[in-house]
C-alpha cells in the first residue's frame, strides 16, 4: 500500500479561506476512493482557532512534544481525526495558530517554517513516514527543502519523494536574508537553494527541491513558464521543465450537489431542469429583487481584483445593465474601488443590481443556483473552480480562455442539430471580447429549446475528481 502525505496550510471542512481548501478537502478523499483503498492517505495542516468545536471533539492526542526552530523551542502538540478513510493531523500550537485570520499575520514566514518544521519532525513521533510527501504552495514549501535538507541524513527521510504543488504562483513566500537562519533555520549551504532575485523565495526553493512539480491545469503548466504568467519564476520553471505536471482539479460532488443541497431553495437537477427558476425566485425575494423569472439573471462570484477580470467588468457592465431586460448580482469584496462601483451602480440601478460586498458561503450556492449566465473573465486563472460550480448549477459560463479556464470551458457552437462547446469564451484580454460573448449569451437565452439543450449539457459536464485523482495517482506511481 503507498503512503501520500498532504502537507497544506488549509482544508475544508475545517479551516479555508479559497480553492486551496476545497482541494485538500476532497482531493485526499478521492484519491482514497480511485485507488480503491490501496493506498494509505494522510493530511497535516494547522489547527487554527477558526476549527470549530464540533470537530475539536472528534480528535485523539496523538503527542506532545517541543519543536526546535534554529534557536527557539516551541511547544507543539499533534491531534488526529479520521474523516472519510483519510486521516487529518493537526499541528496545536496556540501562539502561532490562534490568530484572527488564517493569514496576513505579521510573523506568517515563522508561523508556517513551525508548520513545515512540525510536519517532518511529527513522523517519528507517530511512527509513519511516507513514500510521497506532497506540498501545496508557498505555506508548506519549507517541508519540501526540509525534506531534501536538513532532514536528508536520516535512510527514514531520505527515501522520501516530493510532489510540490502551485495553485496560485503569484504567492511565493518572499523574504529578506535576515531570517535565513534566524527564523528558517537554513544556513550557508541551504542558501543558493532558496536564493532567487536577492532575497529568499520559498517557492523557487521548493521547485528545485521537489521531485515533480505540478500545477492545477494543463494550461496553467505552460503558462508559468512565460513571463506573463510566472510572477519572475519563468526561469526556474523552464530550467525544471522536466518536473513539470498540469492536473485539472475538481469540485467536491457531494458538497456542490443541486439535486441535494440543503442551502438552496428547490433542489433540481439536468432532469428537472424546470425546477431551477424556484431558486432565482427565491433569491430575488431575499434581495428585494423584482420578481421575474424570464429576466435573465447574470451574476459575478469572486474576489474583486484587477487579475479576476473584474476591471473589464466594470468597462462594460453599466451598458449591459443599462440597454438589457437583465439583473446582475456581486458577491465578493477586494479592492476598494471595486467594491465603491458595484455599490454605486447598485443605487443607480436599485431594481436590477445587488452589490453583496462579503464573502458567505452558502449564499454563494444560491446564487450558483438561481444564476442564469455567470462571469468568470480572468486575467490569469491557475484552474479556478467557480465555473465548475456555476456549471455543475445550471449557470452558462462566459470566460476567458486561459489557465484551467481554457481546460474546462470550451465555446458554445451548434454544428447543424449538435451543440458543441460548454459556455462563452474569448481569448483577448479586453472588454469588447467580453461584452460580445455576454450579448451571446443573452442572444441564446431567449431561445429557450437550445438554451435548454445547453444548459442541460453543462450541468453533465463532469468536473468532479474522477479523472484527475486518477491521474495523480499516475504521478504517484511514476515515483
Amino acid at each position: 500500500m503507498k503512503k501520500i502525505l498532504f502537507v497544506g496550510s488549509e482544508a475544508m471542512p475545517f479551516a479555508a479561506t479559497g480553492g486551496l481548501g476545497d482541494v485538500l478537502g476532497s482531493l485526499p478523499t478521492a484519491i482514497k476512493k480511485a485507488a480503491a483503498g490501496d493506498v494509505d492517505v494522510r493530511v497535516v495542516m494547522p489547527l487554527y482557532s477558526q476549527i470549530k468545536d464540533e470537530f475539536r471533539s472528534q480528535m485523539k492526542e496523538e503527542y506532545v512534544y517541543n519543536v526546535r526552530l534554529s534557536w527557539r523551542e516551541q511547544y507543539c502538540r499533534i491531534m488526529s481525526l479520521k474523516q472519510e478513510g483519510v486521516i487529518y493531523y493537526f499541528i496545536d500550537n496556540e501562539y502561532y495558530y490562534k490568530r484572527d485570520s488564517l493569514y496576513g499575520n505579521y510573523d506568517d514566514a515563522e508561523r508556517y517554517a513551525f508548520f513545515c518544521m512540525s510536519a517532518l519532525s511529527m513522523l517519528d513521533k507517530i511512527g509513519y513516514f511516507p513514500d510521497i510527501l506532497h506540498a501545496h504552495d508557498w505555506q508548506s514549501a519549507l517541508s519540501v527543502i526540509y525534506l531534501k535538507t536538513l532532514f536528508s541524513a536520516d535512510p527514514r527521510y531520505a527515501s522520501i519523494r516530493s510532489i510540490f504543488t502551485i495553485h496560485n504562483i503569484e504567492y511565493q513566500g518572499k523574504y529578506d536574508f535576515d531570517i535565513l537562519g534566524d527564523v528558517f533555520a537554513l544556513g550557508g549551504i541551504e542558501r543558493p537553494i532558496v536564493e532567487y532575485d536577492n532575497c529568499i523565495n520559498l517557492m523557487k526553493g521548493a521547485i528545485v527541491c521537489a521531485d515533480i512539480v505540478s500545477t492545477v491545469s494543463p494550461r496553467y503548466a505552460e503558462e508559468i513558464k512565460t513571463p506573463e504568467y510566472a510572477h519572475g519564476l519563468d526561469n526556474i520553471l523552464r530550467q525544471n521543465a522536466y518536473k513539470l505536471r498540469g492536473i485539472l482539479n475538481g469540485i467536491d460532488y457531494v458538497y456542490y450537489d443541486p439535486e441535494n443541497d440543503p442551502c438552496i431553495a428547490k433542489t433540481f437537477s439536468a432532469e428537472t431542469l424546470c425546477d431551477k427558476v424556484q431558486n432565482k425566485l427565491a433569491l430575488q425575494r431575499e434581495l428585494a429583487l423584482p420578481q421575474k423569472e424570464n429576466t435573465p439573471l447574470i451574476s459575478v462570484i469572486s474576489r474583486l481584483a484587477s487579475h479576476k477580470g473584474i476591471d473589464i467588468i466594470c468597462e462594460i457592465i453599466y451598458k449591459v445593465v443599462s440597454e438589457n431586460d437583465v439583473q446582475l448580482i456581486i458577491l465578493g469584496c477586494g479592492e476598494g474601488i471595486y467594491e465603491s462601483f458595484f455599490r454605486e451602480l447598485e443605487k443607480t440601478f436599485p431594481d436590477k443590481v445587488r452589490a453583496m460586498i462579503m464573502y458567505d458561503r452558502d449564499l454563494s450556492k444560491r446564487i450558483y443556483a438561481a444564476t442564469d449566465i455567470f462571469l468568470m473573465p480572468s486575467k490569469s486563472e491557475p484552474c479556478g473552480l467557480s465555473q465548475m460550480i456555476a456549471s455543475r448549477y445550471g449557470a452558462i459560463p462566459v470566460t476567458r480562455e486561459t489557465g484551467g479556464l481554457y481546460d474546462s470551458i470550451k465555446g458554445y457552437w451548434l454544428d447543424g442539430d449538435t451543440i458543441k462547446g460548454n459556455g462563452f469564451t474569448f481569448a483577448g484580454y479586453n472588454s469588447a471580447e467580453l461584452l460580445d460573448r455576454i450579448c451571446a449569451a443573452l442572444e441564446l437565452y431567449s431561445e429557450k429549446d437550445i438554451c435548454e439543450r445547453l444548459v442541460k449539457k453543462i450541468m453533465n459536464t463532469d468536473f468532479s475528481w474522477n479523472i484527475s485523482a486518477k491521474k495523480y495517482i499516475e504521478m504517484y506511481q511514476s515515483l
